[in-house]
C-alpha cells in the first residue's frame, strides 16, 4: 500500500528508526507507471484481479461470509493451522503484542497522498470484547500530529507482523467487515519480508484485499513487483445483496509457487500466474511475506472524504488465518 521510505516508530512525539513501506497511488485501470516517490521511481509489476460491479450490486443470492468456527479449525482438508488470531480479550485492550505492531505516522512515508495518521491508541485500534479487532478513523486533531497532506485532522491505525510472523506460500485469510464512505480505504495484505534489504517493489506485494468506500460492492486484489507495469487483469464476481460494508465477508489468498489466485467468501475470482511475465522480468514471490491490517482516509486512489462519509468508521476484523500444506 506504500512506497519505500522511513516509517515512523515509538513514541507519538516523533521519534523514528529506519523502516520500510511502499505506494499505490493507483487507478482502478491503470496502463502507466503508479504514483512513486521521486528516489523510488522503480518500474512495478501490476496485476491486478477484482470482484464486484462497479456501478452497484447485482441483487440475487447472497454470497456465504459465515464465520466457519468459534475457533480456527487445526487442519482443513490438505491445510494445517500455523497461525491465528481471533482477537479474544477484553475490550479496549490493544492487538496481541507478540503477534502485531503499529506502523505510526502519516505522509510523506506512506506515498499515496493519504489524509490519516496512524496511532497506537486504542481509540485507533482495539479489541471489542466479542472477539473483533476494531480500527477506528476518527476525525480529530491532536496536538503532536503533523502531516503534510490534508487538514491532518484523522486518525487511524495500522498493525503488522513485521519482524514476528511471515511465511512463504499457503492460505491466508481474514474475515473481515469493511466501512463505507468515500475516502475509506480499508486493506489486508501482505509484504516480502526482506523489505530492509530490497526495495518496494522488488520484495514483492500481495493484496489480498482492499475495498473503497465509494465501492463498496467491490474487492479489489493485486500482486506488484519489479520489471514493469500490466494493464490490470481483471475478473468480475457480482456480490449478491447488499454490499460488503453490510456484513462479514471472508478474503482469502492461496498462494504456491508461481501461482497467487483470490478468493471472496470461498470462491475463485482471480489468479495471477509467473507466465504472465514478460521475458526477462522477474516473479518476486517466492520469499516469506509478513502481514499488514490497516484502514487509510483518503489518498490518490478512493478520493477524499466528503460531507456523507461517517466518523467515527470503522473496519472490523474477526479474525486472520494462515494455513500452510499439510505434510
Amino acid at each position: 500500500m506504500r512506497s519505500p521510505t522511513r516509517t515512523r516508530t515509538g513514541s507519538p512525539t516523533g521519534s523514528r528508526t529506519r523502516g520500510r513501506t511502499h505506494t499505490r497511488g493507483r487507478t482502478k485501470r491503470r496502463t502507466g507507471p503508479r504514483f512513486l516517490p521521486a528516489a523510488a521511481r522503480l518500474s512495478a509489476l501490476t496485476l491486478l484481479v477484482t470482484a464486484g460491479l462497479l456501478s452497484g450490486c447485482h441483487v440475487g443470492q447472497p454470497a456465504d461470509g459465515s464465520r466457519d468456527d468459534a475457533a480456527a479449525p487445526r487442519e482443513r482438508g490438505n491445510w494445517r493451522l500455523v497461525w491465528a488470531d481471533e482477537f479474544r480479550g477484553p475490550s479496549y485492550r490493544g492487538p496481541d503484542p507478540a503477534k502485531w505492531s503499529f506502523d505510526r505516522g502519516a505522509e510523506p512515508q506512506w506515498g499515496n497522498h493519504e489524509w490519516e495518521y496512524y496511532t497506537d491508541r486504542h481509540e485507533n485500534v482495539a479489541l471489542d470484547g466479542d472477539g473483533h479487532l476494531v480500527i477506528s478513523a476518527r476525525r480529530e486533531r491532536l496536538p503532536w500530529m503533523h502531516c503534510t497532506v490534508g487538514p491532518c485532522d484523522i486518525t487511524s491505525g495500522r498493525i503488522t507482523t513485521k519482524g514476528k510472523f511471515s511465511q512463504a506460500y499457503g492460505r491466508f485469510e481474514a474475515r473481515i467487515k469493511v466501512p463505507k464512505g468515500k475516502g475509506m480505504w480499508p486493506a489486508f495484505w501482505m509484504l516480502g519480508a526482506n523489505v530492509d534489504r530490497v526495495a518496494w517493489p522488488g520484495n514483492g506485494e500481495i493484496d489480498v484485499m482492499e475495498v473503497l468506500g465509494h465501492q463498496p460492492c467491490t474487492v479489489h486484489g493485486a500482486v506488484h513487483g519489479p520489471g514493469y507495469v500490466a494493464k490490470g487483469l481483471e475478473q468480475h464476481m457480482s456480490l449478491h445483496g447488499g454490499s460488503l460494508s453490510d456484513d462479514f465477508h471472508t478474503y482469502r489468498v492461496d498462494w504456491s509457487p508461481g501461482k497467487v489466485t483470490w478468493l471472496l467468501d470461498g470462491k475463485v475470482y482471480g489468479t495471477a500466474r509467473s507466465g504472465q511475465l514478460r521475458r526477462g522480468q522477474r516473479w518476486v514471490f517466492d520469499h516469506p511475506h509478513y502481514l499488514l491490517l490497516n484502514l487509510a482516509v483518503g489518498g490518490d486512489w478512493p478520493g477524499a472524504p466528503d460531507g456523507g462519509t461517517p466518523f467515527p468508521n470503522q473496519m472490523v476484523v474477526d479474525y486472520v488465518r494462515v494455513y500452510a500444506p499439510a505434510r
